[in-house]
């Protein structure tokens, strides 16, 4: 009752609050990022949701569109900027996916939707992590985020499949709230993300 019924209403009705209490927030960085990114202060992404289906994914730009003289965009992390890596380093940049969430693409909680094209990289075991709404933060990002292996990472996004309850989705919930004020397992620096995944036969790698 709580996975189909309950958990999606309540992640409408918390969005639509956090929204609510968060707009100067959010208005005051869009003008920012307005300026500074040349009137682009959104990030658009396609996604894959609950049963692979896409969906364009909404956050922050924290990193500017600088180019090579060839024209070719420069690595990652010369193009996050000064007034970027403070919006990743306390996760606002992650704000614009509560209106993800209130389209009904996203949940608080569960596996953090990953790239397109590993989609034909995954096996059966990996793929379960469709089998929900991705999340915003999810069991994954509170036990180490970016710092873990895709193992693990896959690892925790089948526990929460498997187990998903009210009382983890709190626990998860608080835990991501501690480490967003603590600016734990946040990559803002040279390690703008982790690395690729590259697929792997093993059912748990």
């Amino acid at each position: 009752m709580y996975k189909n019924l309950l958990k999606p209403i309540l992640d409408i009705l918390f969005a639509i609050v956090l929204l609510t209490i968060l707009a100067p927030l959010f208005l005051l960085v869009f003008i920012i990022l307005m300026i500074n990114n040349n009137g682009k202060p959104f990030f658009f992404q396609k996604r894959p949701g609950k049963d692979r289906r896409p969906f364009s994914i909404i956050k922050f730009r924290t990193m500017n569109d600088a180019r090579d003289q060839d024209g070719s965009l420069l690595p990652d992390p010369q193009r996050l900027s000064g007034i970027g890596k403070l919006i990743r380093s306390t996760s606002v940049d992650e704000l614009p996916q509560l209106i993800n969430v209130i389209k009904g693409d996203m949940s608080f909680v569960g596996p953090r939707p990953l790239l397109m094209e590993y989609l034909p990289l995954y096996n059966e075991f990996q793929n379960q992590r469709h089998e929900v709404k991705p999340g915003i933060t999810g069991w994954a990002q509170v036990n180490g985020r970016n710092t873990i292996s895709w193992k693990k990472k896959f690892e925790y996004d089948s526990y929460y499949v498997k187990k998903i309850s009210f009382v983890l989705d709190c626990t998860i919930i608080l835990k991501t709230i501690i480490k967003v004020f603590n600016r734990s397992d946040i990559n803002s620096s040279s390690d703008v993300s982790m690395n690729r995944f590259k697929g792997n036969n093993n059912e748990r790698d």
